[in-house]
């Protein structure tokens, strides 16, 4: 009877139910759309959100005209509520043994194109019971309202509540076929590439080469600016002897050594952004996430890339 009285008392305490409402409608930003979700009505929303805002004593929402908005004190609580749950599923998952299921990875379209869908197939030899699907967008990923697993991201790799580990060092140096180079007689001084088409000449990182390779003064703003969306596209293009493109030559090996494209000058350059696998922290141990870090990392030895302090330095950084 005591233990009754006590799961009770604990349940009055802490209304499960009521907080997994509160979180879907912070989330979602909506009562209704909570309600969808859950299977719930509208009034049913409103009454479990009144419980929890009693069971905390102040408000955590700002009823406005057709439009809702987290109090202070729900800004604080809804991302802990969140965790909150995520680290129950991932125990429940944990006890289950659960890695038969899918890991949907978010990667940036030239990463996914030119390491991961290469290289995916060891993954999935070695784990046959865990399907993996691939989304491409250089979109940062929300993971409490997305079902994405990981992502794979360019950047510095401090992301606020996100467990992040270095993959890949970017840097970029102009490639072009050899064909095309042979039109103006050769790239002898970075200065030549100037008598070519530059693909995309808005991209940033031309300046910072060509500052580095000691031309100060290209003239980029009068060349066109147009973008094809990603970088293995402009390397197509320069494959095709479109222009000359300013890629990470790590990814054109294959390209280089059947004589598609070359690179002229050992000059490479780095804007401090590079490859990047992140996930929610409160799901650091589920058992499909675990896997497939533990083998990603082992094939681009980041501590090879970056050296094994740099590496310790980041994950310190990521973790603060």
């Amino acid at each position: 009877m005591h233990q009754e009285n006590l799961s009770m008392k604990m349940s009055k305490q802490f209304p499960l139910n009521a907080l997994r409402v509160f979180e879907a409608v912070a989330r979602l930003g909506s009562f209704t759309k909570a309600g969808e979700e859950l299977g719930m009505t509208q009034t049913a929303v409103s009454y479990q959100v009144k419980l929890i805002e009693e069971s905390v004593g102040e408000p955590l929402f700002l009823r406005r005209p057709r439009q809702i908005a987290l109090t202070d004190v729900g800004q604080r609580l809804a991302p802990r509520v969140t965790e909150a749950f995520e680290m129950l599923q991932e125990a429940v998952s944990s006890a289950r043994g659960d890695i038969d299921s899918t890991l949907l990875i978010s990667s940036t379209p030239t990463f996914a194109s030119q390491w991961l869908a290469r290289n995916i197939g060891s993954f999935q030899f070695a784990h046959p019971t865990i399907a993996v699907r691939l989304d491409t967008n250089d979109n940062l990923v929300d993971f409490a309202k997305e079902p994405t697993d990981l992502a794979i991201r360019s950047g510095a790799g401090v992301w606020p509540g996100l467990d992040t580990h270095p993959l890949m060092r970017v840097e970029f140096s102009p490639m072009l076929s050899p064909a095309l180079a042979e039109t103006v007689g050769g790239i002898r001084e970075p200065r030549d590439l100037l008598k070519l088409r530059i693909i995309d000449a808005g991209d940033p990182w031309w300046r910072i080469w060509f500052s580095a390779a000691g031309v100060d003064d290209p003239d980029l703003e009068g060349r066109p600016t147009s973008r094809l969306g990603a970088q293995s596209f402009e390397a197509r293009a320069a494959v095709a002897g479109q222009g000359v493109a300013i890629l990470t030559p790590e990814f054109y090996g294959d390209d280089v050594a059947l004589g598609r494209l070359y690179q002229p000058f050992d000059l490479r350059c780095s804007d401090g952004c590079d490859y990047w696998l992140a996930y929610p922290h409160a799901r650091r141990n589920t058992p499909k996430i675990r896997i497939f870090r533990d083998w990603i990392l082992s094939e681009l030895c980041p501590s090879v890339q970056f050296g094994a302090d740099w590496v310790e330095e980041r994950k310190a950084a990521s973790a603060s």
